[in-house]
């Protein structure tokens, strides 16, 4: 009779490891997510001086542009659909519409400069413009920001030759395709870019006659 076989046994159950609870999950994600912030704040605010002043030194030399280099000039803001020499107490300056009054060197107002915007053929494109709120003469316009389709759209702004035409224009101005003589009120748009040429025509034209009947509100002395 033949011994019987050993067996040998198996080894151990492995011992489940010790879950970690989910409180201290919830506190390591909020200790986490709380410093992320914190880094995205001081990041912000360690830059914000810089973005300011590059913000305020593009304006300061689209209005240089489109008054043709004033002498100086004063800014008005935008309060309750009227014009303020300063703004009210409390409220933030950066986030006021504003009109710069350009002026020549014996203080005489030359034009004003303003910024406009409007959809163009592919976003909103944004213009700064400057003209005289007597007559509705432009004096210049810069395009600020644009997104049209580079190499047609885009000659809005890469184009001189048509924001060049604007200057002593008449608002409202009216686009053509070929403009025959000089009218007054008449610019030619691009070929090819149609539409963002009657985009930027449409911004200067509603652009010009806002400020320019709230700067005629202003001069009578109407103030918020």
């Amino acid at each position: 009779m033949s011994a019987p076989a050993h067996v040998h046994g198996g080894g151990a159950a492995p011992v489940p490891g010790k879950m970690t609870p989910a409180w201290r999950l919830l506190a390591t994600l909020f200790v986490a997510g709380a410093l992320s912030g914190l880094l995205v704040v001081a990041v912000y605010r360690a830059t914000l001086p810089a973005i300011q002043k590059a913000a305020a030194a593009k304006v300061a030399g689209a209005v240089r542009e489109v008054l043709k280099a004033p002498a100086s000039w004063d800014t008005l803001y935008l309060v309750n659909d009227a014009l303020a020499a300063k703004p009210p107490a409390g409220t933030d300056p950066g986030e006021l519409p504003k009109a710069y009054v350009g002026k020549d060197q014996f203080g005489k107002r030359i034009g004003i400069a303003v910024v406009g915007e409007g959809p163009g053929f592919q976003e909103i494109m944004q213009l700064m413009i400057g003209f005289d709120p007597a007559t509705g003469a432009l004096i210049g316009i810069k395009v600020v920001d644009q997104k049209e389709t580079p190499g047609l759209g885009d000659k809005i702004e890469n184009d001189p030759t048509f924001l060049g035409q604007f200057a002593a224009r008449i608002a409202p101005v009216i686009g053509v395709k070929d403009r025959a003589g000089v009218p007054p009120n008449q610019v030619q748009t691009i070929t090819g870019a149609t539409i963002s040429s009657r985009a930027v025509i449409k911004v200067v034209n509603t652009t010009v006659a806002r400020w320019q009947e709230l700067m005629r509100r202003y001069d009578k002395g109407e103030t918020p």
